[in-house]
């Protein structure tokens, strides 16, 4: 049997991570309409858009992805559950700080730079909704469909009265393919990346460091005194606004979390 030398490549740029580096990422601009196509993750249990589950309250991380999503041993959320079954105040109001927040990921075609093939949109639980509710509209249907799915428009404004913008996604009134050109499409199609790459996800030893610094200097901000962590001992977000911002977010420097976000895949 002969060699498949781009199934080769492929797996070879998988192996030395080259296929992170080529993903692109994108982001609608305040102010501009934007016209994409979505696409289908393939291989995700029949979902459109892949979930992706973060940490970001803790220190200056902009987000953690947290293991426990993969089915892995997860330091953090182990402290969630310990402050949960202690029951005070104190506990419950840090639990609810460190919960790990959604974000989700749909492969993009943007018009008007189709040159840059698929990228990757990141937004939140508003637009999420959104984009599902046009899909479960018999008037829309699939609208990831190559064949016979629609464009949509994504416009990014701030309202007035508004501290951060909103992003608003609305689809286009005609089905259209997701391109003339047969085999561009196909090459596009095949060319998917898997959101999962972006990130790398820590291992328990290393979040347990991170979440216990941080423990710590809340502490030592506080009172001076120190405590640590120790997992051995537990028993066992308008088409809305992906941009608000939660008073963590402020003091650790990021408008918004796209702003975070960003700056984690960079």
């Amino acid at each position: 049997m002969a060699l498949d030398r781009d199934a080769l490549r492929r797996k070879l740029d998988a192996l030395s991570g080259n296929n992170k580096k080529r993903t692109q990422n994108w982001r609608p601009q305040e102010g501009e309409e934007h016209i994409v196509r979505l696409l289908s993750v393939p291989d995700n249990d029949g979902q459109p858009f892949k979930e992706l589950w973060f940490y970001y309250n803790i220190g200056n991380n902009p987000g953690l992805l947290a293991p426990n999503q993969f089915g892995d041993a997860d330091p953090i959320q182990e402290l969630i559950t310990k402050l949960r079954d202690d029951a005070s105040k104190e506990s419950y109001e840090l639990a609810k700080k460190l919960y790990p927040k959604m974000r989700c990921y749909a492969p993009v075609i943007v018009r008007g730079e189709e040159d840059r093939g698929v990228q990757l949109w990141g937004f939140g639980k508003m637009v999420y909704q959104s984009l599902l509710n046009i899909m479960l509209d018999e008037d829309y249907g699939d609208i990831t469909d190559p064949a016979e799915g629609r464009d949509i428009k994504v416009t990014c404004n701030k309202l007035p009265g508004r501290r951060w913008a909103t992003t608003e996604v609305r689809p286009r009134g005609k089905q259209t393919k997701l391109s003339d050109n047969t085999q561009q499409a196909k090459e596009w199609l095949d060319n998917i990346p898997d959101p999962s790459n972006m990130y790398e996800c820590k291992s328990y030893d290393e979040l347990s460091k991170i979440v216990n610094d941080w423990l710590n200097s809340s502490d030592e901000a506080d009172d001076g005194q120190e405590s640590t962590f120790d997992s051995s001992k537990t028993e066992t977000t308008t088409t809305a606004s992906d941009t608000t911002t939660s008073e963590s977010d402020t003091k650790s420097g990021y408008k918004s979390l796209d702003d975070a976000f960003a700056d984690l895949v960079s």
